[in-house]
């Protein structure tokens, strides 16, 4: 049995019957391959079969040694169970080597956000006299105004977008489909985006139903969306680490800020739990405390 049979079967059972994303999938299978590296030149080609705790633990520690982040350590971690526990289900093998691993323990993770001043800086950075810049800024404000996953994003179908009613069909993760609402705004930039810069576009005939194409007429890449972030930040001036991700947190938190019941943005969001939805309660509370360490009465003695 070979690590590259059951490595491929472990990417069908993930895909087709866990229903895991593209990203998720991905992320799995590269900690599996690096491991299964590992076994190859470290442990002289030992199988999955066989390869034990000890060997696994040892593993992990090397990884440790080469300052990778707690959340990619904790990730490597849940991928072997993971990989191991379908080993088992398969009856491969009749136990879990990696039953008793441990991952670092992990602090309540809150992602970074944007103010909404920052995000005014970076849609002034844009260059709106050009065709690729209005596509940009409407990229920009479809991030911010709707709170989408990047590859929710450069899957956008012109007919998913309902004008009338002005909301979007989202397709999001797991095939889940919901329905987010676009203020009259983001909608008329995404109108004028269509009509005056995407319609000079001579496009690939796979992609005609997609919004934002790249300048051959195709589909973008989330590369590409990384890349055009990473440069308008630059360019604004903001020092924080910004991805497409940045403008998501940023759409929630302020959706909270301003009063927005938690059950509604999870449900604008896609999340399929609460619990998930509920670290933006966590930001909002670390606000609150640096308003009455700054404010408060007693903190002035």
């Amino acid at each position: 049995m070979s690590w590259q049979e059951k490595l491929k079967d472990f990417e069908n059972f993930l895909k087709f019957e866990r229903n895991f994303s593209d990203n998720t999938l991905d992320a799995y299978s590269r900690d599996i391959r690096k491991l299964q590296a590992y076994a190859e030149t470290d442990l002289g080609g030992i199988s999955p079969a066989v390869i034990s705790f000890d060997q696994l633990q040892e593993y992990l520690y090397q990884l440790s040694k080469q300052k990778f982040s707690e959340r990619s350590q904790a990730r490597w971690v849940s991928s072997i169970k993971a990989f191991f526990n379908f080993l088992l289900e398969e009856e491969i093998r009749e136990d879990n080597p990696a039953t008793l691993l441990e991952g670092p323990k992990l602090g309540l993770y809150l992602p970074d956000t944007l103010s909404f001043e920052d995000i005014e800086r970076i849609i002034t950075a844009i260059d709106k006299t050009t065709d690729l810049g209005r596509r940009n800024h409407c990229m920009i404000e479809v991030l911010y105004g709707c709170g989408l996953r990047v590859s929710e994003l450069i899957d956008i179908k012109i007919s998913n977008i309902n004008f009338r009613e002005n909301y979007l069909k989202i397709d999001g993760k797991g095939d889940k489909t919901r329905f987010v609402p676009i203020a009259d705004y983001t909608a008329r930039l995404i109108r004028d985006y269509i009509q005056e810069v995407r319609s000079q576009y001579k496009i690939n005939k796979k992609h005609e139903d997609v919004l934002f194409l790249n300048s051959r007429g195709s589909a973008m890449s989330r590369v590409i969306v990384f890349i055009i972030i990473k440069e308008l930040t630059q360019k604004a001036g903001i020092s924080k680490r910004i991805s497409p991700h940045t403008f998501r947190h940023s759409f929630a938190t302020h959706l909270l800020q301003n009063g927005a019941d938690l059950r509604y943005i999870q449900e604008m969001l896609g999340h399929s739990s609460i619990t998930t939805t509920s670290v933006y309660t966590h930001l909002k509370t670390e606000e609150l405390r640096e308003v009455i360490l700054n404010y408060h009465p007693r903190n002035k003695a």
